[in-house]
């Protein structure tokens, strides 16, 4: 089966990406491609940011930093700001929409606060294009046994009847991985090989969440 065309009147097309991006570095947050990402905004940085983006093309990048060195890891993914709302004390509570990876590249010094940097997005071409989807039977048996395992209630038809493309992705950002697993989901070249990191995750979890059965 086929993805869903990526295609949208407010995403720009491939050749259209912008040159630099603004970067919301968050530890232990991804967004990637067709995901929806919902935010809390209130540090002056990043309302700044955000309202910059508004009136610029509405895509904000989400880089993991890495560890406490100061620096971002390299590789993330752009949003797309498809709504915001305003709270009565000041904050804006946005949603992204994944679009595209990217690679940061020369940091640009800016007046705002936040950061900015060149984006390439040579290496990402695919997550804008139609490619088969793999079957997600072993995901989803994997995942079954991991909601089990960490006493997590979820609907395992809906899920079932998600794309591969959807379920995946969602599942990298929504689920309570270590900040360097969720970095390696965000890497992963292919939906296959991001699917491969999930079910070795998930079916490291079932472990440890068997094993904590255990000694209680």
């Amino acid at each position: 089966m086929l993805r869903s065309a990526k295609s949208h009147p407010f995403t720009p097309d491939f050749e259209n990406l912008p040159s630099t991006l603004p970067v919301f570095p968050l530890s232990g947050v991804v967004l990637l491609p067709t995901a929806q990402l919902q935010l809390n905004i209130f540090e002056p940085r990043y309302l700044n940011m955000v309202f910059d983006a508004l009136g610029a093309g509405r895509l904000l990048g989400i880089v993991q930093p890495d560890g406490g060195s100061g620096q971002l890891y390299r590789t993330g993914c752009a949003g797309r700001l498809s709504a915001f709302s305003e709270t009565a004390d000041g904050r804006l509570l946005i949603n992204l929409t994944g679009i595209c990876r990217f690679d940061t590249d020369e940091e640009i010094t800016t007046t705002r606060g936040y950061r900015r940097f060149m984006a390439d997005w040579s290496r990402f071409r695919a997550d804008m294009e139609d490619t088969e989807e793999p079957d997600t039977t072993l995901l989803i048996d994997s995942l079954g046994k991991y909601f089990e395992a960490k006493s997590i209630q979820a609907d395992m038809e809906a899920l079932a009847k998600m794309s591969a493309e959807a379920l995946v992705n969602s599942l990298a950002i929504n689920l309570p991985f270590e900040a360097e697993d969720k970095q390696s989901l965000v890497e992963a070249t292919t939906l296959q090989d991001r699917m491969d990191i999930l079910v070795a995750l998930t079916r490291m979890g079932i472990n440890d969440g068997n094993q904590s059965r255990t000694r209680h």
